[in-house]
């Protein structure tokens, strides 16, 4: 089968196309014959193995897993003995939760996932759409639901409101009956506006934070104004909820943000600072296709590429100027 791979750290020039063994599943496991999967800032972390301090976990030296692209979608081609939960011809997606182990991912014409991981699609969504769900989708169902306990008649900020993340939790915000102020770029603007927006803000025109405005909850993406300007447009009692941002240092890159905010609770007790870290189960997914079939939010896909172009959709990934997902169609 083909499957695109890579055997040393690096940018995207070190990812190939290639011929490689079928996989064949093993207890527990399925077989997908993949038909999409959408790519996602973490596959840039392990195709670079940056920051290094990842490398404890997926590869010293070289990578342990040579496959890219964890979000999937597809068909049950084969089952491992002891799957009861789905069979052979059932249309499924998720997402691969092990960064460093198994045998492919999803960026490939076959997939072996547990069957744990795999979620049946729902009727009537894409293939490339739902692709776009899983890591994304429930990492903004975690930030606006769980962590910032979004309800009717708050106020939401969303910083990073145009990216994979962020246009799940634009819509999901206003699902739970919030005023959402989107933080993106002006090229974005009427895209937040369909989604649901209720004020947009240009990041180049505007500091959100030397605002009057003050929000309940704030979901920040990229990282983009330090946690000292945004807790002053926090109400007292507000929440922060940190999704994620570039790092600078090629040790630990964005967990040195993630540590900062770990420590804010010891310099600010006004202020609720939580990070968002939790990893999606099937129920979590499940719950996502029932929202999506819902109309509570739709899909929002930047891009597709098919596989034999899917180098080209990692550069355009790390570039940062999506406006929702790339897929890429196998």
């Amino acid at each position: 089968m083909k499957a695109l791979v890579y055997h040393e750290y690096g940018s995207p020039d070190v990812l190939q196309l290639r011929d490689v063994e079928m996989p064949v599943p093993r207890s527990n496991e399925l077989r997908i014959r993949m038909r999409a999967a959408s790519l996602n800032p973490a596959d840039l972390y392990l195709m670079r193995g940056s920051p290094y301090m990842l490398r404890f976990k997926i590869g010293l030296k070289r990578p342990k897993n040579n496959g890219v692209g964890l979000d999937f979608a597809g068909v049950v081609d084969a089952v491992g003995d002891g799957v009861t939960s789905l069979r052979v011809g059932d249309e499924v997606f998720g997402q691969i939760s092990d960064f460093s182990t198994g045998r492919t991912r999803a960026l490939a014409e076959y997939l072996c996932v547990g069957a744990a991981l795999a979620v049946k699609k729902p009727q009537g969504i894409g293939f490339a759409e739902i692709a776009s769900i899983p890591l994304a989708g429930s990492t903004a169902l975690f930030a606006v639901r769980d962590y910032g306990q979004v309800t009717s008649g708050q106020h939401v900020l969303i910083n990073g409101a145009g990216g994979g993340v962020g246009v799940h939790a634009v819509q999901l915000a206003k699902h739970f009956g919030a005023t959402v102020t989107a933080v993106c770029s002006e090229a974005k603007r009427s895209l937040m506006q369909e989604i649901g927006a209720d004020h947009v803000i240009d990041y180049r025109k505007q500091d959100f934070t030397a605002g009057s405005t003050r929000y309940d909850t704030i979901i920040d993406t990229v990282s983009s104004q330090s946690l000292r300007r945004c807790r002053q447009v926090l109400v007292p009692q507000g929440r922060f909820v940190w999704v994620g941002g570039t790092g600078k240092t090629h040790w630990f890159g964005p967990l040195r943000l993630a540590l900062n905010v770990l420590a804010m609770p010891l310099f600010d007790r006004r202020h609720r600072w939580i990070l968002a870290s939790k990893a999606p189960t099937a129920e979590d997914l499940a719950t996502l296709a029932g929202l999506l079939e819902q109309g509570a939010f739709r899909p929002v896909i930047d891009r597709r590429y098919p596989l034999a172009d899917a180098a080209d959709a990692i550069r355009h990934l790390e570039k940062g100027h999506a406006c929702g997902k790339i897929v890429v169609e196998i």
